[in-house]
Formats: structure tokens, C-alpha cells, sequence
């Protein structure tokens, strides 16, 4: 049974996990005849978002807390995440990505990667584990994997911010997915594109395909 690592940047599209994609790629992943486990970064989010107003909120979360409320059984704190234990490593988007992965959320095209994540996906990449990346979490590979070929999805802010840091952007529809030979990459757009529920198990579903051809 292959083993794929999953990693969370919380929980909630607008300051962690996208719920939709985490929970379908974990479907997608056990569908598979695959295993996961889920890991996240064990620190405070950088901001805490009211799903139903939009507004940001006066109080602290924990990421891997938040993260655990997807996972069920319980996130793994990242640091304990060894890639040579997995066959591969998967990221679901939403905006926990861009703020607590990274911060692409306040700097735009000058982001940087929490060393965290580029340590794990440096070290994946070297051992030549496929690495996986729905919605905006393409945007990890551009600063990390210099001249990876990546989608997210149409022309946009983030895909441009991707060009300029060296990344080949490849626009994609509904499902679609990108692989990147040379890294071992994988991307797919997912909720970068105004899709509905069954596009996303698509993209997911193609995703996890992808990831283990390359293994």
C-alpha cells in the first residue's frame, strides 16, 4: 500500500484548508488503495477569519489544532513529517497556504516559504517523491522549484506572481492537471477557477492518478 503524506494549513477556506479539497483528496487517496497521513505546522495562524461574515476575528488558532478537525483522528505536527517514510506528499489549497505556509497573502510577488515547508518539499523532491498541489498551493513550487511548470488555473495575480518567480504557468480548465517531469509535480486548479463540488473530486481525483503514475 502506498503512503502519501498530506499537509494542512489549517482549517477553513479563508485562513487555513480548503475543506472541500482536503476532504476529497483523502477520498481520493483511499479510492487509490493508498494510505494517508495528515500533518501540519504546530504554530499560531497567522489570522483567524468568521466564515460567515468575513471578517477577521480577535482571537488565536492553532494550525495544527484546526488541522485536526479535518484529519478526525488527528494532524501530525510537521516537523515530524520524514519524506523517506512516504511515496508521496500532497497540499490541498485554500488561503491558509497564502498566509500560513506562506505569506503571499501580504506580500505578493515578494513571498516567502515557512522554512517548514521548504525543508519537507526540498528534501521529497531530492529523494524524487511526487508532490501534489490543488488551488493556489502551486504557489509553494514557484518559489521553491525554480522553473517548475505549474498551473493555477487562469491568468491571475498569483499565477503571474508565479511567473516572475520562475515558474512556467500553464492555464488549465476544470480537472485538469499539470505535471512537471522533472520535479515530479503535479498541480490542478480546483477553486482557482469558479468550480462546484464535483469538479473538485475531478481535479482530485486526477491529481492522486498523476501522483502515482510518478511513483
Amino acid at each position: 500500500m502506498k503512503k502519501i503524506a498530506v499537509i494542512l494549513s489549517g482549517c477553513g477556506v479563508f485562513d487555513g484548508a480548503e475543506i472541500h479539497e482536503s476532504t476529497l483528496l483523502l477520498l481520493a487517496i483511499k479510492r487509490a488503495g493508498c494510505s494517508y497521513t495528515v500533518f501540519a505546522p504546530d504554530k499560531e495562524q497567522s489570522e483567524v477569519i468568521n466564515h460567515c461574515s468575513g471578517k477577521q476575528e480577535n482571537e488565536k488558532r492553532n494550525i495544527l489544532v484546526e488541522a485536526s478537525r479535518i484529519a478526525r483522528k488527528g494532524a501530525q505536527p510537521l516537523n515530524r513529517l520524514n519524506p523517506e517514510n512516504f511515496d508521496a506528499i500532497v497540499l490541498p489549497g485554500g488561503f491558509g497556504v497564502a498566509k500560513n505556509l506562506c505569506d503571499f497573502a501580504y506580500k505578493g510577488e515578494n513571498y516567502t516559504v515557512i522554512p517548514e515547508i521548504e525543508s519537507v518539499l526540498t528534501k521529497a523532491c531530492k529523494l524524487k517523491k511526487p508532490i501534489g498541489a490543488t488551488c493556489i498551493a502551486p504557489i509553494l513550487f514557484a518559489k521553491i522549484f525554480k522553473g517548475s511548470k505549474i498551473t493555477l488555473g487562469d491568468v491571475n495575480e498569483a499565477s503571474i506572481a508565479a511567473e516572475k518567480n520562475g515558474a512556467f504557468h500553464v492555464v488549465t480548465t476544470h480537472g485538469e492537471t499539470v505535471v512537471d517531469e522533472k520535479y515530479k509535480l503535479v498541480t490542478t486548479p480546483c477553486y482557482m477557477l469558479d468550480a462546484d463540488i464535483v469538479q473538485i473530486a475531478e481535479g482530485t481525483d486526477n491529481l492522486i492518478t498523476e501522483i502515482l503514475k510518478l511513483i
